[in-house]
């Protein structure tokens, strides 16, 4: 298996299952709907990151680092998750995240936060007008000079080596679909940073699997095509399949965004209810809430008929729910 080549620490709990969503499918009266639960992965209460940082800790764990360093907003779900692999692990953390100004006072203490501090990570908050790169790489550098070993994770864990976590995820897909004999149209994902996506695209090419469809949570389609293009082709060439690029093959739906990143929507808020209501099952106002609309957009729209199925990843975020209360 190719991906037994590459430095690897066990964080989640795997395979995830895939679950049928069987009430809010007769109830939208369109395909079946079904989910992978990636937010069952465990650890510092799951989420798809922990499948990334897998790989990433692994390389960390490789170099001997004795500091992991990453970057986000302040109710990063990927923070948490990192926080909660290096505690774990026995690696200090620090975090470096943006805040913004436009939440309630429970965004800077409730949500992942609170649990960023409970796994013993330090946060740095950076001012409006700094670079998170830059600012992880000075404190990396300062780190350094102190005698310390960092290791710095891109946002997200988006990057070749951390997306293979997806192409285990898309390998996971298709032999559960096998199991359960049912045939999936495409797979359904939140797209932020990409790597998620571009993970699961490059997977599913390796095997000539399933469509993967990205809803947008931030920017619009063409970039979000664009940087999750490269990210499926950076993990392409981490795995050594050639340097092939993935543009046209990638499809991304920004008609979800609403207003910017974790600014809430009507239909987003509609996702999280039908998800809670029909099936108890808890979706995040940034990530999977926007994503779900998507998906329920998509059964509503007469594309694919009762006897076909559809999957959404389901990426985790629940903490965060209580960091936008606002939100819901």
């Amino acid at each position: 298996m190719v991906l037994s080549h590459f430095p690897r620490v066990t964080l989640a709990r795997l395979p995830t299952p895939i679950e049928p969503l069987p009430r809010l499918s007769a109830h939208l009266g369109g395909p079946r709907l079904f989910v992978k639960r990636d937010d069952l992965t465990g650890l510092g209460l799951g989420g798809n990151k922990l499948r990334k940082l897998e790989f990433l800790l692994g390389e960390a764990h490789a170099q001997e680092a004795d500091t992991v360093l990453t970057v986000g907003a302040m109710q990063s779900n990927h923070a948490r998750q990192t926080a909660a692999a290096c505690a774990r692990l026995g690696l200090d953390c620090e975090l470096i995240l943006r805040r913004s100004s436009h939440f309630s006072d429970a965004y800077l203490c409730n949500g992942n936060v609170l649990l960023d501090r409970l796994f013993a990570a330090r946060i740095h908050l950076l001012q409006a007008h700094e670079s998170r790169e830059e600012r992880m790489a000075m404190r990396a550098e300062t780190l350094r000079s102190e005698g310390r070993k960092p290791y710095c994770i891109p946002v997200g864990g988006s990057c070749g080596l951390g997306n293979l976590g997806y192409v285990a995820c898309a390998e996971e897909i298709l032999s559960q679909s096998e199991e359960l004999n049912v045939r999936f149209e495409a797979v359904v994902a939140a797209t932020g940073s990409g790597g998620t996506q571009g993970g699961l695209v490059a997977g599913m090419k390796l095997h000539a699997g399933v469509p993967v469809i990205g809803i947008a949570v931030e920017g619009d389609r063409q970039e979000q095509e664009a940087l999750t293009s490269r990210q499926a082709a950076e993990t392409q060439r981490v795995l050594g399949m050639g340097n092939a690029g993935f543009e046209g093959e990638v499809l991304v739906l920004d008609e979800f965004v609403g207003p910017g990143y974790a600014r809430p929507t009507e239909a987003m808020r509609e996702a999280l209810s039908l998800a809670a209501r029909f099936e108890g099952l808890v979706l995040d106002p940034v990530y999977t809430g926007k994503a779900f609309a998507g998906l329920l957009a998509l059964a509503r729209s007469g594309r694919y008929g009762k006897d076909q199925s559809l999957l959404f990843v389901h990426t985790g975020g629940a903490p965060g729910l209580f960091g936008y209360p606002e939100s819901v």
